[in-house]
């Protein structure tokens, strides 16, 4: 039996997320007693895996151009078939929460997604997982004989734990996809929120598009992505891909700086897995603040000039 981790990338590279499973998946399988077989499709370097206890990988070159869901869940389960595995382990990208379901499905599998910690027992199978929109934790009991986990991205951690690995081919066979991508369009020079491990938000305090500026200037000195509540991307002040929140793009960043938000409810719901938050807001009862680690309590077009200075001098130091 094996431990099957879908090594997620993007145009040949592998994704940080892909490390984390990899690292996640090398312990799960060390519990069970299993091997451990990691899958790329249309992967980068497997050699890069093998620095996560990646042993044994296996690469599937399927002329798939971009991400299609029903063509990878097809594809997994036909691995994890064929390498016997019991318990596949995905990222909880929006590529993998897309995806594990359809895997769970096709492989008959329980599916217990958001998993923050190894399981805590492998005889039940019980893994904490987030609840509640990051407000809480449960511990989920997996009853199935073949399982699908969803790592949490940020929640384990990507570890070190070299070996050396083996690279197999494999022929898959596609189904009908039903689906065809045209085009894809893709933000190019700059930290995709997706791969941040800073974020810069900004709200309706920036008083409109043309205040931006400092904001972009901040995450570059800070090496960030930058983003935007969902009044802003509504009004047209900055692109929808930017948008956060439980209604736009989850944030797990290990630090979240929000400028000029008030902290809605599903704002802050969408960025609570992010490990440090930062706020700078005039509003000193804004919400959220309760939810911040650190809250300057200031005028943005005071406070972020000076921080941008104070960074960069700091950096040239």
């Amino acid at each position: 039996m094996s431990v099957l981790v879908f090594a997620n990338s993007s145009e040949g590279k592998f994704k940080k997320t892909a490390f984390e499973v990899v690292s996640y998946g090398k312990k799960v399988a060390e519990q069970l007693g299993n091997d451990l077989v990691v899958l790329t499709i249309n992967g980068g370097d497997a050699s890069e895996l093998y620095t996560y206890g990646a042993e044994k990988v296996v690469e599937v070159k399927n002329g798939l151009t971009s991400f299609n869901a029903k063509g990878y869940a097809s594809i997994i389960k036909q691995v994890a078939e064929a390498k016997g595995a019991t318990t596949v382990i995905i990222d909880s990208s929006v590529d993998g929460l897309t995806l594990a379901p359809l895997v769970a499905v096709a492989l008959e599998a329980g599916y217990a997604s958001n998993a923050v910690a190894l399981p805590s027992s492998t005889s039940p199978f019980v893994v904490k997982r987030k609840a509640f929109s990051n407000k809480g934790f449960n511990n989920t009991e997996v009853s199935t004989d073949k399982k699908v986990i969803g790592v949490a991205k940020n929640s384990y951690g990507a570890h070190e734990n070299a070996v050396s690995g083996s690279a197999e081919g494999f022929d898959a066979t596609l189904p009908e996809l039903g689906v065809k991508s045209e085009n894809i369009n893709r933000a190019t020079g700059k930290v995709t929120i997706a791969d941040a491990d800073i974020v810069v938000s900004a709200g309706r305090g920036l008083k409109g598009p043309e205040n931006w500026g400092m904001i972009e200037e901040l995450a570059d000195v800070l090496g960030a992505a930058t983003a935007c509540s969902k009044p802003v991307s509504d009004l047209g002040w900055r692109p929808h891909s930017e948008h956060v929140g439980q209604t736009g793009k989850p944030v797990a960043s290990n630090l979240y700086i929000a400028i000029g938000i008030s902290g809605a409810i599903q704002h802050l719901a969408g960025i609570n897995a992010s490990k440090v938050k930062v706020v700078i807001n005039t509003d000193p009862e804004a919400p959220f603040f309760k939810a911040a680690d650190y809250g300057i309590v200031g005028d943005a077009f005071e406070v972020v000039p000076q921080l941008v200075e104070k960074l960069k001098a700091f950096k040239q130091a």
